[in-house]
């Protein structure tokens, strides 16, 4: 982790080098005023990306600290897209094809992606997925309603990454709860990341409360996530305990209807149990659910006789084109895929870590409707 933090910002340096550059060669005529200004805001906005960082445990005021939170990360998808529209450009002149005003041209097509990228991770999607599991729950407790055959499916609202922090702010939090909680679902279940980098923001803003009015009558589990061990674990569990979310580390839990939670600790945990050691207990004729951070070994789970493995972490990249790299990484890097009986759904996140933009993928709650046969 701290080898790709490096190379980030190395990367991230060594681009607003190259778009400063071909800014000053685009404004050489404008006067000395206008160059010391622009050139002192676009370092400024530069650097707010590592002020995000370093003040992250710091009580800041709301507004502001989520302001320099956006800025300071958006900055990040600012500088990715501003280098590949200027790379392109000078590409062409290879080819001999100038274009007088490339620079303008690749900061308007920006500005307009990151404007659509906003407004897109504000708009979550809802995905309902179907799943059959051939295996039984006790009689009139998986749900409330049938669904014509007799059966009674089970409906979970599964939601991961919701990095709650200066950005994803209480009033974001609120809009998210209210979501989940019009679906009305039987479960709710948190794929870990719940937090963002820090529970300084979210005790300065009682977040607690929020979390407090998530309804469910078979319960509300998650499992933590890396971000829950980049905010201090234990920090992390303290909040967690004061909302009605059950936090599974290795925990084996049987519902009320005979299903069966498995949560496992995030990989930041060396020596957290492995799945065989979780499963050895289990009931083979009981559904088995798995909550993973990260969609790592997939294989293992289908050897477990797991039904269904939920997983977040790749956010799908958020922004393309690194989806692309998370499709090269991960066995799975979004979706639902299903490996014998068993079904893994990869989340690309409720909402983000970092730059506030979707471009070319989803923020999603995912809705599973399960039906339980024999």
């Amino acid at each position: 982790m701290p080898t790709f933090f490096i190379l980030l910002f190395v990367l991230y340096l060594l681009g607003n080098i190259y778009i400063f550059i071909r800014g000053r060669q685009a404004l050489r005529e404008q006067s000395t005023g206008v160059k010391v200004l622009l050139t002192l805001v676009f370092w400024g906005c530069a650097s707010l990306f590592f002020g995000s960082f370093i003040f992250r445990n710091t009580a800041l005021p709301a507004t502001f600290a989520r302001t320099c939170q956006e800025v300071g990360t958006g900055w990040l998808v600012f500088t990715l897209y501003m280098v590949i529209l200027l790379v392109v450009f000078d590409l062409l002149r290879l080819f001999h094809l100038r274009f007088k005003y490339a620079f303008h041209v690749s900061l308007g097509l920006t500005l307009s992606l990151l404007a659509y990228g906003y407004y897109h991770y504000q708009h979550p999607e809802t995905r309902v997925i179907n799943i059959v599991i051939n295996k039984a729950v006790h009689s009139g407790e998986a749900a409330g309603t049938t669904d014509g055959t007799g059966n009674k499916p089970l409906k979970i609202v599964a939601v991961s990454d919701i990095h709650l922090g200066y950005q994803t702010d209480k009033t974001m939090l609120k809009n998210y709860v209210d979501r989940i909680n019009a679906l009305r679902p039987d479960l709710i279940l948190i794929g870990g990341d719940l937090i963002d980098n820090s529970v300084v923001p979210l005790r300065k803003e009682r977040m607690e409360e929020e979390l407090a009015q998530l309804q469910a009558p078979l319960g509300v589990y998650m499992v933590p996530g890396n971000h829950e061990y980049i905010s201090g674990i234990e920090a992390s569990v303290d909040f967690i305990r004061r909302t009605p979310i059950t936090l599974l580390r290795d925990t084996v839990v049987r519902l009320p209807n005979g299903l069966q939670l498995i949560g496992r600790d995030d990989r930041h945990n060396r020596n957290r149990k492995s799945l065989k050691e979780l499963t050895a207990g289990i009931d083979p004729e009981r559904p088995v659910i798995l909550l993973d951070h990260q969609p790592y070994h997939l294989k293992e789970t289908e050897e477990a006789g797991v039904d269904l493995q939920f997983s977040g972490h790749t956010h799908h990249g958020q922004v393309w084109p690194l989806s692309l790299v998370t499709d090269y990484i991960f066995e799975l890097s979004y979706g639902h895929r299903r490996m014998g009986n068993t079904h893994i759904y990869v989340s690309s996140g409720l909402s983000l870590w970092g730059p506030p933009f979707r471009i070319g993928t989803d923020s999603e709650l995912v809705v599973f409707e399960l039906t339980f046969e024999e």
